[in-house]
């Protein structure tokens, strides 16, 4: 798009150039020219008597084909030959959308070596069809690899929604397979259900810091995608006698498509149990006063056998990595036991553990949000609240 001068109309005038209000227009030669400066505003075409100035527009892409797009894609990732749990809680969301439209559920599987017991396994948990890609290429995660992998698995099979799981890998490659396919993106989805008639999946996700919840569409391009927060969806029960096809799909990995390379990979050597696999939880927040008091977290939380969560403004205040993190701009859990302790709970942060089994809150405002969400309640000091109750779990465990 931008400013076309017709060269047979124009005069070399200048009136142009008093109508333009960024000093984006000069005669050369007693033509006028049209600088980088130009923000389109159209003046110096309403000011021209001699209409030599047109706005050109790029001409309009065709619409796509929706009716060409169908079936129900999950993306599973994988770690070090091991599919991540959240993939089940997809494949539970994706097998309903699935059967209201009367379509497949497909889920794509990457990486340098792929067992058929992974993919057989994603069978079990409510796949129709798996699609394996290999490649040494994939055997780290690369957002602009992998994006290319599954760009060229769309244009050959056409699926009308893609679904991914809000981690730090779907959040750095679906936005971006959505950019070069040219279709929109709903982030961090809480729910989502289908328009049966129109084949328009209904993408609702907290908006305002978790104050409304607003549903989100995509009507006129596909496929439709969106990233699910972990934790929310639940997996569908193995049915170990399900069948379903393994597909191996050849995809080559161009060495344009490689902007980085992974020189080493190194873990969080704090994170002992995986925050969003852990069954039990105790988090600490501000109230803890400062980094060295997580010590006493992280015994309650040894103790009974579970991982160590934290809340946004501990992290900010850099007393726990971020990896840590339990809330909207960190990790969602579900674990059975959730311990909050000195931990306010601001809506940020319930948003990313309510949905808990059991939430046991420690806090000496009794005031505080935490109390409204909480099954169990403890109002008092959590210096001497914590080392209580660790004490007491070690005593019944040594019995």
């Amino acid at each position: 798009m931008g400013i076309k001068i017709i060269a047979e109309r124009c005069t070399g005038c200048g009136l142009c150039i008093q109508y333009c209000p960024f000093a984006a227009i000069e005669i050369i030669d007693k033509k006028a020219v049209v600088g980088p400066a130009c923000t389109l505003c159209g003046a110096c075409i309403d000011g021209c008597p001699e209409e030599a100035l047109v706005l050109e527009c790029e001409p309009e892409k065709p619409k796509q084909q929706v009716g060409v797009y169908k079936n129900v894609w999950i993306f599973a990732e994988e770690h070090n030959g091991t599919v991540d749990s959240t993939a089940y809680e997809l494949l539970g969301a994706g097998r309903t959308l699935a059967d209201k439209l009367g379509v497949e559920q497909v889920a794509i599987l990457l990486g340098e070596k792929v067992e058929d017991n992974a993919a057989k396994e994603l069978v079990r948990y409510g796949a129709d069809r798996v699609i394996v890609v290999e490649d040494p290429q994939l055997k780290f995660f690369r957002p602009e690899v992998y994006s290319s992998v599954l760009k060229k698995l769309v244009e050959k099979y056409h699926p009308e929604i893609i679904l991914g799981s809000a981690t730090s890998t779907g959040r750095s490659l679906l936005p971006k397979l959505a950019a070069s396919l040219e279709t929109g993106l709903t982030a961090d989805c809480t729910g989502l259900n289908i328009d049966t008639e129109r084949h328009i999946l209904l993408q609702t996700r907290p908006a305002f810091g978790g104050n409304i919840m607003a549903t989100i569409i995509c009507p006129d391009n596909r496929p439709q995608m969106a990233t699910v927060r972990p934790r929310v969806m639940k997996p569908l029960d193995m049915d170990v006698g399900r069948k379903g096809d393994v597909v191996r799909e050849e995809v080559t990995v161009s060495e344009k498509d490689i902007w980085t390379r992974v020189l080493e990979v190194v873990g969080d050597p704090t994170l002992q149990v995986n925050l969003q696999d852990a069954e039990i939880i105790v988090s600490g927040g501000r109230g803890l006063g400062g980094p060295e008091n997580f010590k006493i977290i992280r015994e309650l939380a040894d103790a009974l056998g579970g991982a160590v969560g934290s809340s946004r403004a501990a992290v900010d205040a850099g007393w726990i990595p971020y990896s840590h993190q339990v809330g909207q701009t960190g990790k969602t859990v579900c674990p059975k036991i959730y311990i909050a302790c000195g931990i306010s709970g601001q809506i940020q942060h319930l948003v990313g553990m309510q949905s808990s089994d059991i939430i046991i809150a420690i806090n000496r405002d009794m005031y505080a949000p935490i109390f409204k969400v909480a099954n169990y309640g403890i109002i008092g000091d959590l210096f001497e609240i914590v080392p209580v109750l660790t004490r007491r779990v070690k005593e019944i465990k040594g019995k």
